[in-house]
């Protein structure tokens, strides 16, 4: 087996990494960064040295028992529903590979998170799409949806709001399909990272539906991706000890240290989710102007909620070139061959908390010059 570039985290680590990184990252999908300085800040002297005497040893496969409490009381749920994991992708791993049967099959959306997919393939599943165009402004299409199910079907998942167009499922739609996956026997899962930062009508958690699965993650919508955590709501009880089994395989278990800090982010998550759509909401107003300016050269989708948007350009041509000549402006972009639609790019809006519209500036002279070029070419 030989496993598929990644792509979008060659790009990103290209430019993340480098001697001489862009000023402004529009690129990544998290939030606005903390430091553990401002995490610890919440504490009080005698909370923090309790801190310090954590033990550095494996914790339980299953994650803590006050860090799966602190989940529980978020997502409205009891303590012994919730399995900790490294990220929501390892949660999708444990996913995937519990659904791998022989000729099995599960159904992703597309666009999607491209190691989403590879994973999915990597188990030997079969792949089946249902796709969010912005011809109908990136809504799922339910018919499509149930079309593609069959007998062999074992996975439905959802993205909520989705990375990268931002695109969100109603409360019916996502009623719709739970109850249409557990009439015929099929997991549905329900991946809500970006939960709950809305831009307009909001959607609840899947996790008040009695049988959904649902993921959640520190990475985005708190902006902690460092902490490497991640969560599951699953309430069939022979399931989370498939969780828990497939963690001693794969990671055996999170860092103490880093579940304590999750815990106190947790406590305080008001806070840091506050930050998180206070710097959204302000970035996404600024967006609204500057597509409005550049409506010749750029397409658009108003994300309804996370911190992503799949802009396109209208020349349809490959935006890797784009990504590149902004780049070497000061300001990162994702182009969208790494999400398989080459004439799109993702912009991250959520963590330039600021020097937001100097890094669209940047990006509007590009345009500037690049037509006073192709008018200039003209008279030649």
């Amino acid at each position: 087996m030989r496993i598929p570039e990644f792509a979008l985290d060659q790009w990103l680590n290209h430019y993340h990494f480098s001697d001489d990184r862009p000023k402004f990252d529009f690129a990544s999908s998290t939030g606005p960064h903390w430091t553990l300085g401002d995490i610890f800040g919440f504490l009080n002297d005698e909370e923090r040295s309790r801190i310090l005497e954590t033990e550095v040893v494996y914790s339980s496969a299953s994650g803590s028992a006050s860090l799966r409490q602190a989940v529980a009381e978020m997502q409205g749920v009891n303590a012994d529903e919730i399995q900790i994991v490294t990220g929501a992708s390892e949660a999708l791993l444990i996913l995937f590979f519990l659904a791998a049967e022989p000729g099995a099959n599960v159904i992703l959306p597309f666009p999607l998170f491209p190691s989403t997919n590879v994973s999915a393939g990597l188990a030997g599943l079969e792949i089946r799409y249902y796709h969010l165009r912005k011809e109908n402004n990136f809504r799922i299409d339910l018919d499509e949806i149930k079309k593609l199910a069959d007998d062999k079907t074992k996975l439905l998942l959802v993205n909520s709001p989705h990375n990268p167009t931002g695109t969100t499922l109603t409360d019916n739609e996502l009623l719709d399909l739970h109850d249409f996956a557990v009439e015929r026997g099929i997991t549905f899962v329900s991946d809500e990272v970006y939960h709950p930062i809305y831009h307009g009508q909001k959607t609840s958690s899947a996790s008040i539906l009695p049988r959904a699965t649902v993921l959640g993650s520190f990475s985005k919508a708190l902006s902690l991706s460092g902490l490497r955590i991640g969560w599951i709501v699953e309430r069939d009880s022979d399931r989370l000890d498939q969780y828990a089994q497939a963690r001693g395989y794969f990671t055996i278990s999170n860092a103490p240290v880093a579940e304590k800090v999750a815990v106190i982010a947790l406590q305080h998550r008001q806070t840091i989710l506050e930050r998180s759509r206070s710097v959204a909401t302000a970035n996404l107003k600024l967006l609204d102007q500057f597509f409005a300016e550049h409506e010749a050269d750029l397409g658009w989708v108003r994300p309804r909620g996370g911190m992503t948007a799949f802009p396109w350009l209208k020349s349809g041509v490959n935006a890797r070139e784009f990504c590149r000549d902004v780049a070497a402006r000061g300001v990162l972009l994702a182009p969208g061959d790494c999400f398989g639609m080459p004439e799109y790019f993702r912009l991250g809006f959520g963590v330039s908390a600021e020097g937001f519209t100097e890094g669209l500036e940047t990006i509007s002279t590009y345009f500037k010059e690049l037509r006073r070029s192709s008018t200039a070419k003209a008279f030649v």
